[in-house]
């Protein structure tokens, strides 16, 4: 197994250690949390095919990778109450339709590679998903002493931010999602 393979196979690992944290109450645990996730995050950044070093295996892991991580994440944010069901639903949408058009395409032989619609998407998830844990991190310091901010006044603030930027990575998603069903429609009607 090659290192991008292996990262990938990391970035699924560390999903239950990230959920945990993030889930979990102990002091700081959003810090705990963040640091898994950008952890996570940055083994995606080596790229097999710069290094020319991809594989089937690869081809299929590294975006299921980014999906479980990114899914796993809202999720959670749902059960917090610091997200919208409504976001995860269309995110979930978006992952199982282009998945499936991905699988069509590979039982015909064909690769569907990510476009660059599907990696803004990802990237406006991630960019997302950090700052509302880095903002929760923040609400979570008078906890441990660090009483420098209002929280009751920030928290609000805080929510409304991190739906927006939650909704963003939405819209980045519906356009991603279109964009790859029109490429890709031959292997729809094909069915």
């Amino acid at each position: 197994m090659n290192l991008p393979n292996k990262l990938t196979v990391g970035r699924i690992i560390l999903v239950p250690f990230f959920v945990a944290a993030l889930l979990a109450d102990f002091p700081l645990n959003n810090a705990v949390a963040l640091i898994i996730f950008v952890m996570a995050s940055l083994t995606d950044m080596f790229d097999a095919r710069k290094n020319g070093l991809v594989t089937d295996f690869g081809k299929f892991a590294d975006p299921l990778a980014d999906k479980i991580l990114v899914l796993a994440a809202f999720l959670c944010f749902v059960q917090l109450g610091i997200c919208d069901c409504v976001a995860v639903i269309i995110v979930l949408f978006r992952e199982f339709s282009v998945t499936s058009i991905r699988l069509i395409a590979a039982s015909k032989g064909k690769v569907v590679a990510a476009n660059m619609w599907g990696k803004a998407k990802t990237v406006s998830q991630m960019i997302a998903i950090i700052a509302v844990i880095a903002m929760q991190i923040v609400l979570e310091l008078p906890e441990v002493g660090l009483n420098f901010i209002n929280t009751a006044t920030f928290e609000p603030i805080f929510f409304v931010v991190g739906e927006i930027l939650i909704w963003i990575s939405v819209v980045f998603t519906i356009i991603s999602g279109v964009v790859y069903i029109i490429q890709n429609r031959q292997f729809i009607s094909q069915t």
